[in-house]
Parts: C-alpha cells; structure tokens; sequence
C-alpha cells in the first residue's frame, strides 16, 4: 500500500478541531498528523471513521419485508424473530456472501471505517454442520476481502433455545452448537482471516444469557484470545422476565454479578435497565453497543443515554439487521430518542461539546474499543480509518466545527460523505464505492428468489 498525504480544511483530532492539517497514511496507520504541506487527497472535513459495531450482515435482505401486520393481535420483536427464522431457512453460503459485501459497501459509503459481524449463521437449513464448519465464517471474510472493509469477525456460540435448557426451535438450528463444535467453527475463522489485511481481528460472542449455558461462559475468554467478546443483553421485557425467572436476577444484575465484564467485553442493546444497572454497567469499562434505527424498528425500548453518559458509560453503534444502514442516522435516532422520553433538546450535548460532537466523540472511540481496532481517532500510530465529508453540499456550506457535524448528523445522510479510508485503503471516493456495480450485481443475484420466501 503506498504512502498517502490527506490534506483537511479542517480536522477532528484528539484535542479537538484543527485547520489545515496534513495526514501522512504509510501501510495502513497513520504516521504523521502535521499543519499544511501538499496532499494527494485534498478534502473539506476529516474525521474518524467509527466502526459499526454490531451487524447481522444476512438481514440487509429483509429490509422492508416485515411491515406488515401478522396474524397475532400485535406485532412484536417475536413475531418479527419468526419471520426472520422463516427467511433464512433457504440462505446459502453463496447468497450471504454477496449480502455480506454489499452491507459492508453501504457501511463504507455511510462512513464507517469498520464493520463487527456478529455471526451466528453456521450451518445447514437442518442443523447439519457443513464439510468445514466454517464455511459461513468464510464467506464474512472473503466479503470483507471484496468490499475491504475492516473486519472484525464474532463467531457466535448459541447453544439451546432457552434459559430451560429446551431444545433450538427449526428456525434456530441452524445457529447451534456446542463448545467443541464451536471452538472449531473459531478456529477455522480465524484461519480465514489470515488472508485479510493487518488490520483484522477475531473475538467470540455468547449470543445471549437465553441461548447458552451459564457454566460455558468460563471458556469464553480463553477462546477469545485477547480478542473483543460481545453479547446480546437486555434487549426486550420478555428476555428480562425468562432470566429472572430461571436464575433469580435481571440480565444486567446477573451479568455483572456472574461474569467478568470489562473492557474487552460489549454488551449489546441494553435497552431494559434500570437506574442502579445503568450505573453499574457504566462503571466496568465495557462498551454498550447501541442499535438505535433496529431498536426503534423492534420496538425494543430506548437505551438511557444521559444517565450512562454522564457516569463515564462507553458506548458504540452498529446497524444491527441493516434495514437502514447511516452513520448519521444512528446517531440522530439515538440522540433524537432522549429528547422523545425527556422532552427536552442537545440531551447528550455537554457544556463544551453540540450533542452530535458529544455522541461522535464517544462512538469513535467506543467503536474502536468494541473491535479490539487500533483506531477512532486521528493520531500518529492508529489505523487510517478516516471519514472524508464533503461542505460543497448545501447544508454543509461554510459550515466549521461542532456546527459541521451537527449539520451532518441532523440534517444530512450518506450523500455528505464524500471519502472513506479502512485501514488506509481508499474504500469511497466522490462518495462511491470503488466496486459498487460488481458488489450491487452480486447482491441482486442472490435476492433472486430469496424474497419470495417472506
């Protein structure tokens, strides 16, 4: 990878805005944040690319597809859950390839330097183990080679269908396992990644307190290797009341309690707490993963933002089923959520930072964290994940700052973005992918009578 100069009007840099700097990229990191000089890239704002830290790349298919009322008297997430199970029945390892390069391409153009796949679709439409039983962990990461994106790949451990212990439901097997089954299907990932540039990593995922067993958390760490390890958590009342039932505490009380959350951990949704968990959680170092567009399609209930960030509570978003993929929009449904429940304005704004600069700020990093990326900031030494936004736009024009990005976040969307760098390569230019009609081919290919299931 050659060396690049990124010339900014203006730069988001750990100690705040700067005018005229010179960004020197030389094999994926950054190694010089300099003012002036001559650039091979010249462009209007810099800022980090966040990572998206929690994807379910096979779900972008199904946007739009369940919209409409079933025939339960309600909709909820469970019914939703079914119809999700139902789509997937049919799924290939061909088709979620191409699904997977184009999620991570709209990530790419939305402008996220990095993509989390939370992978939990192993096996067979019966439950069978395919020949390499990470054949769909590999095809996450020949996606990420196409659209080169950095990866970090989450195999996920799903081994029964309740806290009960009750058997996995038909939509369900194709996600199980038990733990030598998956410290196999973890190993061949992380042999599938030796192919992907530098900046790749690998960490494991306990889907939820419901799907494993209490007594296989203890073999997690080990399996992670020093990588990130994620897990689902408090998402909906009926996952709250099932755990507190069967094990005689609330998820999040249970979990702190029970494992050892910290920093390398990300807790994902988190959306039924209470006061003293909120607090609590804030206080281990570990990343909430919020997924504000999904949550708020879901119907999930929304994450007490104000109280976990005023106690120093580190968070990261991701797109989560990929029904709507914006970095923007993330940030603006979650901000914008606060001041529905609060009724008030700038809810995560502080005294010295605009609620987006607020909420930026702390993705950036927090996504970073959640990873296990070197990166989230503009810094010697951290991987070139940079976000290029373009002012020529009208509602960036003569914007600076704090009043840029709030510009960006409440008022703009993908068509802000003008370029994109994952690990140093040069991902989006002029706002486009470099392989947009090959990975939009691919992904029209593997619709085709995919939808047809729903």
């Amino acid at each position: 990878m050659a060396m690049q100069k990124i010339r900014a009007g203006q730069a988001l840099l750990p100690t705040g805005w700067a005018q005229d700097v010179c960004v020197t990229v030389d094999d994926g990191r950054i190694v010089a944040v300099e003012p002036g000089g001559a650039g091979d890239a010249l462009v209007d704002v810099l800022l980090p690319a966040p990572a998206n830290l929690h994807s379910h790349a096979f779900q972008r298919a199904m946007a739009g597809l369940t919209e409409a009322r079933g025939p339960d008297a309600s909709d909820s997430f469970w019914t939703w859950r079914r119809l999700m199970f139902r789509f997937l029945d049919r799924m290939t390892p061909d088709q979620v390839e191409a699904i997977a390069a184009f999620v991570q391409m709209e990530m790419l153009e939305a402008g996220f330097g990095a993509s989390v796949e939370f992978h939990y679709l192993h096996h067979q439409t019966d439950g069978t183990p395919y020949d390499n039983p990470s054949e769909m962990a590999e095809r996450i990461a020949a996606a990420a080679g196409t659209s080169g994106i950095g990866l970090t790949l989450l195999p996920v451990l799903y081994e029964h269908g309740g806290c009960d212990g009750r058997a996995l439901s038909p939509g369900q097997v194709r996600f199980g396992s038990d733990l030598d089954l998956y410290a196999k299907i973890v190993e061949g990932a992380g042999a599938s990644l030796s192919a992907l540039p530098a900046d790749t990593r690998l960490g494991v995922a306990p889907h939820s307190l419901r799907a494993v067993r209490q007594e296989s958390f203890a073999a997690l760490p080990g399996l992670a290797n020093g990588g990130p390890i994620h897990m689902h958590l408090a998402e909906q009342v009926p996952e709250v009341e099932e755990v507190e039932a069967a094990w005689g505490a609330r998820p999040v009380e249970w979990a702190l309690a029970n494992l050892k959350i910290g920093p390398e951990w990300c807790l994902i949704h988190c959306t039924q707490m209470t006061p003293d968990e909120t607090l609590g959680l804030a206080a281990t170092g570990a990343v909430a993963g919020l997924c504000p567009i999904t949550e708020s399609n879901l119907g999930d209930g929304i994450f007490d933002g104000v109280r976990y960030m005023d106690a120093g509570g580190r968070i990261g978003i991701g797109s989560d089923s990929n029904l709507r993929i914006s970095l923007a929009e993330e940030i603006r449904v979650l901000e914008h959520s606060q001041r529905l429940r609060d009724r008030g304005r700038a809810m995560l704004a502080s005294a010295d930072k605009s609620s987006a600069r607020r909420i930026f700020d702390a993705v950036a990093a927090g996504g970073a964290q959640a990873a296990g990326r070197d990166a989230g900031r503009i810094e010697t030494g951290a991987w070139a994940d940079l976000l290029a936004l373009d002012t020529s736009h009208p509602d960036l024009d003569r914007l600076t700052g704090d009043t840029a990005l709030d510009a960006f976040v409440f008022a703009g969307s993908a068509t802000h973005v003008a370029d994109v760098w994952s690990g140093g390569r040069h991902v989006v230019q002029n706002g486009r992918h470099a392989r947009r009609e090959e990975i939009v081919a691919g992904y029209r290919r593997a619709l085709a009578g995919l939808r047809d299931t729903m």
